[in-house]
């Protein structure tokens, strides 16, 4: 979770002080970007920086329906900000974007009055003009129909930010219908952005200075999105463009299903130095049982000849997953060819959790359901392995000269903190002046969640 603030500006285009924005993202990476893109649009009408609800004019809940009890945390961060707003009363507007406003939109507005907009993921282009509206006469209070393209076309103002890194969404919606999953009833159908339109956005950020994109998507490795002749482009092909861009040196993508692992995207791996050598491939089971029930349409034969595949391409592969334990109907037996699994592939990190039911999807109907105390018993096992694996990982990076991206300055005097081309933090003293640079580091030591090195050779 976290908190996305709006470029500070003295005024607007008036001349007025300007209004005050605050925006709390819970979830995902293409939420973050979300977060990002609604203050851009925001932007040209006063909206500066502040960093704190109580200061805030506008105060958005960028909201995420996956991960449990989702809804519950932004009924109650709710309740906290009506307290806010009834102590100034007129002085702020409070509305829900993201996932959970997709599926509860009329609930939200139900049960909590304070809330003045609802607006799905889809819809946030048209803040300002429900916001204007809003402010007029409490009119249109919900946006959240599905039509990605007239999103993006909303968006072509510029984008906000400073960094280095930006994540860049090229793919939305997903087809596939996990058993156990909402994105498909809040995100709606698989759509892709055109490549033009990506190509523009990507040379807007080198030109700021951005030296690597993370493109996004429900499903990334599904994209199709227009070409220049006219046809469908693939994920691949995006990518071999965004390598032309001057300025633009590194390219990582998340997040991908094993179905859609194409031919040539593995083979890019091993074409395009742009091109990280970590990918996110989630599996969810080692169980082909249990996959069947998620209608997850891969089983692990397949899950682990692409891993295989990928790592042909690109030997120095670092792989990332995301699984689900106690699924309904899990038994000792599924869970044990999950660990397996694991074992096999080793992973340099991966997400895990307890299956949670999701109300409207398939499994939170289906009979089994995993006792709590079995399902968190797995999963501590689980993520012992895991954190095992990670650490190994990252201690095996000792010795080696990794070319680092710094991103920002560390706490501490002169240091400053950097990616890895395997999506690792490292922290390098004497290394502040290297902001926004590509730097080779001898890596000292590697801890859990982070790697220690040095600068191999001073750098002008």
């Amino acid at each position: 979770m976290t908190e996305t603030l709006v470029p500070p500006e003295t005024s607007d285009a008036t001349g007025a002080p300007p209004k005050r924005l605050f925006i709390k993202t819970y979830g995902c990476q293409m939420n973050v970007y979300d977060s990002e893109r609604m203050a851009d649009v925001l932007r040209p009408l006063g909206y500066a920086a502040t960093d704190s609800a109580e200061d805030a004019d506008f105060v958005i809940l960028n909201t995420c329906h996956i991960r449990e009890k989702a809804a519950e945390k932004v009924y109650s961060e709710l309740g906290k900000l009506r307290v806010m707003k009834e102590a100034r009363p007129g002085d702020m507007t409070i509305a829900v974007a993201g996932c959970v406003a997709q599926a509860e939109g009329e609930e939200i507005m139900k049960r909590q009055p304070a809330v003045d907009l609802v607006v799905g993921p889809q819809a946030y282009h048209q803040l300002p003009e429900l916001l204007t509206r809003t402010a007029r006469a409490r009119g249109e209070r919900i946006g959240a129909d599905f039509a990605p393209n007239e999103k993006f076309d909303a968006l072509q103002v510029p984008r906000g930010g400073d960094g280095v890194t930006a994540f860049l969404t090229v793919q939305e919606g997903c087809d596939k219908f996990c058993t156990f999953c909402v994105v498909p009833y809040t995100r709606g159908a698989e759509w892709s952005r055109p490549v033009a339109d990506v190509l523009a956005e990507a040379r807007e950020l080198a030109a700021r200075g951005v030296r690597e994109v993370t493109l996004l998507g429900q499903n990334v490795n599904a994209y199709d999105g227009e070409g220049a002749d006219g046809r469908p482009s693939s994920l691949a092909r995006l990518a071999h463009a965004l390598a032309e861009i001057p300025g633009l040196d590194r390219i990582r993508y998340t997040t991908s299903h094993p179905n859609d692992m194409s031919d040539d995207l593995i083979a890019a791996h091993g074409e395009l130095e742009a091109l990280m050598p970590y990918l996110h491939l989630p599996v969810q089971s080692g169980s082909d049982r249990i996959l069947r029930l998620m209608n997850r349409k891969h089983g692990r034969t397949k899950y682990l000849e692409l891993v295989d595949r990928i790592r042909a391409a690109r030997p120095d592969m670092a792989l990332s997953g995301d699984f689900i334990v106690g699924f309904p109907g899990e038994t000792d037996a599924d869970f044990e060819q999950t660990m397996d699994l694991v074992r096999r592939v080793n992973y340099a990190s991966a997400f895990s959790f307890m299956y949670s039911p999701r109300p409207g999807t398939p499994a939170a109907t289906m009979a089994a359901q995993v006792p709590d105390a079995v399902s968190r018993e797995r999963l501590h096992a689980l993520q012992a392995l895991l954190t095992e694996q990670q650490v190994a990982f990252n201690a095996a990076q000792a010795g080696r000269t990794l070319a680092v991206l710094f991103e920002r300055k560390g706490r501490h005097g002169a240091q400053a903190i950097g990616r890895s081309p395997y999506l690792q933090s490292v922290h390098v003293e004497d290394a502040d002046h290297l902001i926004g640079r590509i730097v080779p580091v001898e890596i000292e030591r590697g801890q859990q969640n982070s790697l220690t090195g040095r600068l191999q050779q001073k750098a002008a």
